[in-house]
């Protein structure tokens, strides 16, 4: 699995952070293959040649900027100008791809408002977003309702701060004048939303129709900012549990592309570009295997 990342709540939910079993195959200098990173590989050696790279916008929680994104005095590349410059784009994927974290704590979480939960917003489909007082052990507090507008909200928030610090690492890679330029709009990278059940999500069929809303709100921010393709990592069972399933009733998530971990070798993540899935999409765009770092492989 890819290396998911913690959510930013009063009290952090742990995200997955799987183990990295051994693959095989699509190594160094690959046409047809490529890698995902992200935080955990800053400061490590990236692969010398891939056909494509997909990289991981936040380091370790959904508030947190990823620190070798772009430039930083503290590692000596940028994980950003790794895939746009290495990449040799011999697949049919992109050279570059961006993953962000995904979660809905609601406005509570373990007893404590969420910091960073919503007060107001107009959506689209959900109304407004309104406030609310929460009682909890430790007192009583105003906050933004437990409501699917806020929570679609805070998936555009989210999505929103995800988008302005791809600009800004590119930005900073640029003024550096490297031998390659990195593109600074959010619409120039496919975008993937990494859901997973170790993330923290609420539950029941009222909260995965908020899970839903705050999914939608992260596609609808990306898309404000030019993105023209935006997927899910997930797995069938992971996704229709924190979405209850996606039908053509469910808007912006119906048949987005397809990224699907799960596989421990280069064959078996061929094999598994013939799942069915989980969006209703026609096809498998994206299959992952476990390695070091994880490598991935273009349907």
């Amino acid at each position: 699995m890819v290396v998911a990342l913690m959510f930013a709540t009063a009290a952090p939910a742990f995200a997955a952070k799987p183990s990295h079993g051994g693959g095989g195959g699509g190594g160094s200098g690959s046409t047809t293959t490529g890698y995902d990173i992200s935080y955990p590989q800053c400061g490590t050696s990236f692969p010398s040649s891939t056909a494509f790279g997909i990289v991981g916008v936040n380091g370790g929680l959904a508030s947190d900027l990823n620190p070798c994104l772009g430039p930083a005095s503290s590692y000596t590349q940028s994980e950003l100008y790794w895939a746009v410059a290495t990449s040799n784009g011999g697949s049919s994927q992109p050279k570059a791809s961006l993953y962000v974290n995904t979660a809905d704590p609601g406005n509570v979480y373990n007893g404590s408002p969420i910091a960073d939960w919503p007060t107001a917003g107009t959506t689209p489909d959900y109304g407004t977003c309104m406030m609310t007082t929460v009682t909890t052990s430790s007192g009583t507090y105003t906050v933004g309702a437990n409501s699917q507008a806020c929570a679609w909200q805070y998936g555009y928030n989210k999505a929103s701060q995800d988008a302005a610090w791809l600009t800004s690492a590119a930005g900073a890679i640029n003024v550096q004048s490297p031998p390659t330029s990195v593109p600074t709009s959010p619409g120039s990278y496919p975008w993937w939303l990494d859901v997973e059940t170790a993330n923290t999500w609420q539950s029941g069929t009222t909260g995965q129709a908020m899970n839903v809303a705050d999914l939608q709100g992260m596609i609808a921010a990306l898309k404000a900012a030019s993105v023209a393709t935006v997927g899910a990592y997930s797995t069938s069972s992971q996704w229709n549990t924190i979405t209850g399933g996606t039908t053509s009733a469910s808007g912006s998530l119906w048949q987005i592309p397809n990224w699907i971990p799960g596989a421990r070798t280069l064959s078996g993540a061929k094999s598994n570009c013939t799942q069915t899935s989980f969006t209703g999409a026609l096809s498998i765009s994206v299959t992952q295997w476990a390695s070091h770092p994880d490598g991935d492989y273009a349907c």
